[in-house]
């Protein structure tokens, strides 16, 4: 290998302080900017997750899977707009049908002629959804599928898992924040049948829904076990709860989502992310008897509103995307070579002899400084504050490496890929982790034990 890019040092403390200082010295316009940001957004950010210390570069503009920064640094994103980001920045489809679609006039204020047909192609890709109706995140995509479950079953409580995230207000990790939507919740533990069984059977007169995510995104890539989701839906199908599959994320994994892959079927789905074509996006949908509320012709039907639910920009992207560029051929074609991509980063991993592995399915990934299995996210939560900030110091100093060698993914270690990318994106990433672990590796040993 030529000379590292890296310093070598002897302990995390050290290793970090000179990651850092690095970076400020290399980042001078993002760090003026951020300065600058501060005067009218608190802390400068209005996006909590897109901050890292000292301070986030701030991007001029991205093509393909590249993303380029304003102090002229080009990364390859590995982030992938935590996973909207599926088409990359600029595909030469979707960039001329939003011309197109702008050109035509936007705002109109009443049904246009793209959203039946985004329908139509939701309705296929995905066995659980016989109708649907559109909202503008995730976030809202859950929210409506909560307060409908709520509604059908005229029941309080919705059960979780420990450590999901389901969008903004629905955050259940280890430090569960004060602005959480005040719902009767039940907390059950990911892939636990047992516990979570007799959570259900205890909670069962007033359970509306159980939402989960065949795999947790924001929890750290962990997929649910095929046997728990199962457990999940004979129970739910029992006492007449409304199952929730929280596909946001997850959805891109195979060419109808992980309940295809699964085979099981739940009573409602949520979308979101990518499926608007890199356009703001959400959308819930399900068994025809639930969905049914929302029909207006429909004495006493719920009302459901919001005023870019049927944005053009987003509904015309959303076909190109689903119809024409992630088809169910390129979906699975394309996961199938993340997998191979996440096998031989946990080779590079094992051959280094360090604490760390990479899990997810297909296209969505997350690096842990974690021995042994992960089940849950509890299983890569610090217990005290001493190993909190060091687990905090060492995804610190991936992350900062990385960026160095180019290589742009979130502080705390998700990557998302992106259809652009191809072998050589890959290759490079390896290359670049291969770097970090080499010259970091000392460090790395002694830090996790």
């Amino acid at each position: 290998m030529a000379q590292s890019r890296l310093k070598s040092n002897t302990d995390l403390g050290s290793a970090v302080a000179d990651a850092e200082a690095r970076f400020i010295a290399s980042n001078p316009k993002s760090r003026a900017r951020a300065e600058v940001a501060k005067a009218s957004m608190p802390g400068g950010n209005t996006r909590t997750v897109l901050h890292y210390a000292p301070f986030p570069v701030a991007f001029t503009g991205g093509e393909g899977c590249r993303v380029t920064d304003i102090d002229g640094h080009t990364y390859t994103d590995f982030l992938g707009e935590y996973t909207a980001g599926l088409y990359g920045h600029s595909n030469p489809r979707i960039m001329a049908t939003l011309r197109t679609v702008i050109d035509g006039g936007v705002t109109l204020g009443g049904p246009n002629v793209y959203e039946a047909e985004l329908a139509h192609l939701l309705c296929e890709r995905f066995a659980s959804i016989e109708l649907v109706r559109f909202c503008n995140s995730g976030t809202e995509a859950n929210l409506f599928a909560m307060v409908t479950a709520r509604m059908v079953t005229k029941r309080s409580h919705i059960m979780v898992m420990n450590g999901g995230y389901h969008g903004g207000v629905f955050y259940f990790g280890q430090h569960k924040p004060p602005i959480n939507a005040p719902f009767p919740w039940v907390i059950a533990r990911y892939n636990d049948i047992e516990r979570t069984l007799s959570q259900i059977e205890a909670h069962a007169h007033e359970l509306a829904a159980v939402v989960v995510e065949p795999m947790m995104g924001g929890g750290g890539a962990i997929a649910a076990d095929a046997a728990f989701l199962q457990a999940l839906r004979e129970a739910c199908t029992r006492h007449g709860i409304v199952l929730i599959f929280d596909e946001v994320m997850s959805s891109r994994l195979s060419s109808g989502g992980l309940q295809k892959k699964h085979g099981i079927t739940p009573d409602m789905t949520t979308l979101g992310k990518y499926l608007g074509g890199g356009m703001s996006f959400g959308a819930f949908g399900g068994r025809h008897d639930i969905m049914q509320h929302y029909d207006p012709y429909r004495t006493g039907s719920a009302p459901h509103a919001g005023t870019f639910n049927n944005n053009v920009l987003s509904m015309a992207a959303g076909i190109v995307g689903l119809r024409d560029i992630y088809t169910a051929e390129v979906a699975d074609t394309f996961n199938a070579a993340a997998d191979a991509f996440r096998d031989r980063l946990n080779a590079i991993v094992t051959r280094h002899g360090v604490t760390m592995q990479v899990m997810g399915v297909g296209s969505i990934l997350a690096l842990h400084f974690v021995a042994g299995e992960i089940k849950r996210p509890e299983d890569t939560w610090a217990m005290d504050a001493t190993a909190e900030r060091r687990k905090a110091d060492l995804h610190k100093l991936l992350h900062l490496d990385m960026m160095e060698m180019g290589q742009y993914f979130a502080r705390r270690g998700m990557l998302s890929l992106s259809l652009p990318m191809g072998p050589a994106e890959f290759a490079a990433f390896e290359s670049a982790l291969d770097e970090f672990l080499t010259v970091r590796g000392p460090v790395l040993r002694a830090a996790v034990q």
